[in-house]
């Protein structure tokens, strides 16, 4: 049998020498983010109305930071702040944990609204 090959310790010291600034940076475009945002509403709007589009995102990226803006449609009636607040707090966590981002700001628009009682009478159901 063979040995190891000291040849691989000698890349790794090579590596260690090179600072940091030197070795490059990773990119994470701001469509990617926007899709984790969005991806991130949708998760905490929960079941859509059918009539109801799919929550959407624009992003702004500044090194670290995103600002986010976030579009959805609730049913109606409901608490919209305590939703908004849900969105806000989902996308937060999604974007710093998965992009490693901060996102100090996030605007929740609501597009529409949709009366659930509406869709419940066209399905026949009378309280």
């Amino acid at each position: 049998m063979t040995g190891v090959s000291e040849g691989a310790g000698d890349v790794r010291e090579a590596l260690g020498v090179v600072p940091a600034r030197e070795r490059g940076a990773t990119r994470i475009a701001d469509r990617v983010v926007a899709k984790i945002a969005a991806q991130a509403a949708r998760e905490a709007v929960g079941v859509l109305h059918p009539a109801a589009e799919r929550p959407h995102a624009s992003v702004v990226v500044h090194h670290d930071i995103a600002r986010v803006r976030v579009h959805v449609e609730l049913d109606y009636p409901c608490d919209i702040g305590a939703r908004c607040g849900q969105v806000r707090h989902q996308v937060v966590q999604r974007v710093r944990g998965l992009a490693g981002m901060a996102v100090p700001e996030v605007a929740v628009q609501v597009e529409r609204l949709h009366l659930a009682a509406e869709y419940g009478a066209k399905q026949g159901r009378t309280r």
